[in-house]
């Protein structure tokens, strides 16, 4: 990756035997019981936990060098070549590492952040673009002050693209995320409700999202969902490509198609297909489509890499249980827009007797939980015919289509286990199960003891 060389150039202020500066990093590491072999050792502080209290586990598991909070006193029994670079606070040292990495590898950047759709829009993305580029792209949550420049330090050196998705829970932290990144491109897949609890209305999400034009190239472009009315006042800026459903958009999409695990649509005229379904991924498709069309890649060459999509666990994922019954594992995280967006879907796939949703809790959205659960509540309709809720919040959903739909049959629970057994007399061949939630309600636990 770099030597002790490039740290000191960074970090000028060390202690230990640096007798040959050529040493070379081979990774950066902040978990002190990985095996690694030539690491740099980065203790990250926590609320319950401080990294530098590991020094000797990183040191035995590879790490030949560490970036060291000073005011931290250093073991005495450490070796004399193990090299301590000092620094007022590691979170920030391990950025300022990532972006002198990112400086030096120079890859074009495509930064990506938004509501919904940011991991979806990310594997697509990644798709295409490593049909002919060598194509680095953030893995699992890897997304925040911590994850995104890790997710840098991850790149091997011969990286042409990094794909990079930001996320955030409050004000400021896209902006210095994007900030580290400094993006050749970005993306705003849309604006939703998560984190209303924190930032106050969808306005405050629109706002803080917008953080990551701050640090975009001065040449580069940021790509938005046209279809967004807080976005309107950007449509006509220079830098901005628009994409979505209504005809004003740059890039306008039609023709939307379901058919069995995959969905087809038009994009100013060409025929897509994707192997997902549902007309958001349509929009997620199309921000990778632009991007690619922006690096000179031809429609042959995009329509290939979206059919290789290796696209990330619990986020709408197909798999079968016991009895072949029919599971679409979209547990990975909700939010009000998404859980709409996962029925919506459902109730437009062919091929099934019964459709049964199971829809836990969406957390974080604080005095707003109530009304945005009935919003959920009011999309649920034939042919769904079966609808289990769990959790605290849920329970609101269950009222509403208990109340109002009675050609529904509808159920809340308050375990897991309970959810489980009521669901056995579904597990067959004809029957399709949707399962979504917030990350905090742990639905595959239930996915688990569905499964053969």
């Amino acid at each position: 990756m770099f030597t002790l060389q490039f740290l000191q150039t960074i970090f000028p202020t060390y202690e230990g035997k640096l007798s040959n500066k050529q040493i070379q990093i081979n990774e950066v590491t902040t978990d002190s019981r990985k095996k690694t072999t030539n690491s740099l050792f980065i203790p990250i502080i926590g609320d319950t936990f401080d990294g530098h209290d590991f020094i000797h586990q990183a040191i035995a598991q590879g790490a030949v060098a560490a970036l060291w909070n000073r005011k931290v006193t250093i073991p005495d029994d450490i070796p004399e070549t193990f090299i301590f670079f000092f620094v007022d606070d590691t979170v920030q040292a391990l950025q300022a590492v990532a972006k002198a990495y990112l400086k030096k590898i120079d890859p074009i950047v495509i930064g990506i952040t938004g509501s919904n759709g940011k991991t979806t829009t990310k594997d697509l993305i990644k798709a295409v673009l490593a049909t002919k580029r060598k194509t680095h792209a953030t893995k699992g949550n890897f997304n925040n002050h911590i994850g995104l420049p890790l997710t840098i330090l991850q790149m091997e050196t011969d990286t042409e693209i990094a794909v990079l998705e930001m996320g955030m829970n409050d004000f400021h932290e896209i902006e210095s995320l994007t900030n580290i990144a400094q993006p050749d491109y970005a993306i705003i897949t849309n604006i939703g409700e998560s984190h209303i609890e924190h930032l106050g209305s969808r306005e405050g999400i629109a706002k803080a999202k917008l953080e990551i034009r701050s640090g975009i190239q001065a040449d580069g472009l940021l790509f938005i969902d046209g279809d967004e009315k807080l976005f309107d006042h950007l449509s006509k800026e220079p830098y901005v490509r628009t994409c979505g459903f209504q005809l004003a958009n740059d890039a306008i999409i039609t023709n939307i198609h379901l058919h069995e695990q995959k969905t087809t649509f038009k994009l100013n005229k060409e025929k897509y297909t994707i192997p997902l379904l549902g007309k958001h991924h349509a929009k997620n498709a199309t921000f990778a489509i632009l991007i690619a069309k922006e690096l000179g890649y031809q429609y042959d060459e995009i329509q290939t890499g979206l059919m290789q999509l290796e696209h990330s666990q619990m986020r709408f994922e197909w798999i079968l249980g016991k009895n072949n019954v029919s599971i679409i594992n979209d547990a990975y995280n909700a939010s009000p827009t998404s859980m709409r967006a996962a029925i919506n879907v459902v109730k437009q796939i062919q091929g099934y007797k019964r459709k049964v949703v199971v829809l836990g809790d969406i957390l974080e959205l604080g005095s707003y939980s109530k009304s945005f659960h009935y919003s959920i509540a009011e999309e649920i309709d034939l042919p769904i015919q079966v609808v289990f809720t769990y959790g605290d919040h849920a329970e609101e959903i269950a009222k509403y289509v208990q109340k109002n739909k009675q050609a529904i049959h509808c159920e809340h629970f308050t375990s897991k286990e309970q959810v489980i057994e009521s669901l056995n007399c579904y597990l067959e061949e004809e029957t399709l199960l949707l399962f979504k939630a917030s990350r905090g309600m742990k639905l595959e636990e239930i996915i688990e003891e569905i499964m053969e």
